[in-house]
């Protein structure tokens, strides 16, 4: 290869570099930077003149540990991290693709493979850094979309039933105590009848956000019917829930909602269940709260029962 050639390689390489979204990091066998883009320095906020001064700005030469120590700053699973870098390091054969959190909440997906010679002589590595937040941020909306109720916010049905047996499982390995709440808005069809559907949607809202005094931030409340609503309580034993429950049912009681020159008000009727040691799923225990629900409303409503 002549120096006209070499120079258009170079500059080609160069152009490559900085046109990619991607930050790029080459280090050579020994970790010395060969190479990198302005990328790299933006995804993690390198000040390259603090680094380098006395070699006007450039990383070139410099060993990663003194990029690895700035960089780690903003991981935050920093143990793991270092971990994974040192284990790519000593195994060139390993290519890695991963996601990294930062603790400005930002997401980084890592791509990283080792460089071959032509008689298979080991090189260096190549790390690609891509911000993928933007592409998280959406996921998670779109998850919450699906898992959540669009009226009142909380879980809906399929979520509810998904955490109610993951938490099962979990009971059953660790031998802890899980118990669930089914609860069921009093008289709502009069509401709807008689005030319209959109003020029986404001009362739907106001008893989900009445539940936040009361609900922990361990527990999940989750809407599995038109007016039927349950609560997940992890680590709770049946005494505990029910406790939980009458409190749910005496700020009920305070809740209000105006239409027109009415004030409705209204109450719940919650059964409660603890699992047991024949349950084979979460669904069992949620029957025997079903059953503890209708045994509260054939008492006349506004109570808390159990199985």
């Amino acid at each position: 290869m002549n120096g006209k050639q070499r120079e258009f390689q170079n500059s080609l390489i160069q152009a490559i570099h900085e046109a990619s979204p991607d930050g790029i990091l080459v280090v050579d066998e020994s970790g010395t930077v060969v190479s990198y883009n302005q990328r790299f320095l933006e995804i993690f906020r390198l000040d390259t003149l603090g680094l380098a001064k006395a070699r006007k700005g450039a990383l070139h030469g410099f060993s990663d540990e003194v990029l690895l120590e700035k960089a780690l700053r903003l991981i935050r699973e920093k143990e793991s991290f270092l971990a994974r870098v040192h284990a790519l390091y000593a195994d060139p054969s390993i290519q890695d693709v991963c996601e990294i959190a930062l603790v400005d909440d930002r997401t980084l997906e890592r791509h990283s493979t080792a460089l071959w010679g032509t008689d298979h002589r080991y090189l260096g590595r190549v790390w690609f850094f891509r911000d993928i937040s933007a592409r998280k941020r959406y996921e998670k909306l779109l998850e919450d979309q699906s898992s959540r109720d669009p009226l009142t916010d909380v879980a809906n049905r399929r979520s509810f039933f998904q955490h109610a047996n993951e938490a099962f499982i979990r009971a059953r390995r660790t031998v802890r105590p899980l118990s669930l709440i089914m609860i069921d808005l009093d008289h709502f069809k009069k509401v709807n009848d008689r005030f319209g559907h959109a003020i029986g949607d404001e009362v739907l809202k106001q008893l989900c956000r009445s539940a936040e005094s009361v609900v922990r931030e361990t527990d999940l409340l989750g809407r599995v019917g038109g007016e039927e609503f349950a609560i997940l309580a992890q680590d709770t034993d049946l005494d505990g829930a029910v406790r939980l429950a009458e409190r749910f049912r005496l700020v009920t009681n305070e809740q209000t909602v105006a239409s027109g020159d009415a004030t409705i008000r209204f109450s719940i009727s919650a059964g409660v269940a603890t699992i047991e040691h024949g349950d084979r799923s979460a669904e069992d225990i949620l029957l025997r709260a079903d059953k503890a629900l209708y045994a509260a409303k054939n008492a006349g409503r506004d109570c808390v029962k159990h199985a």
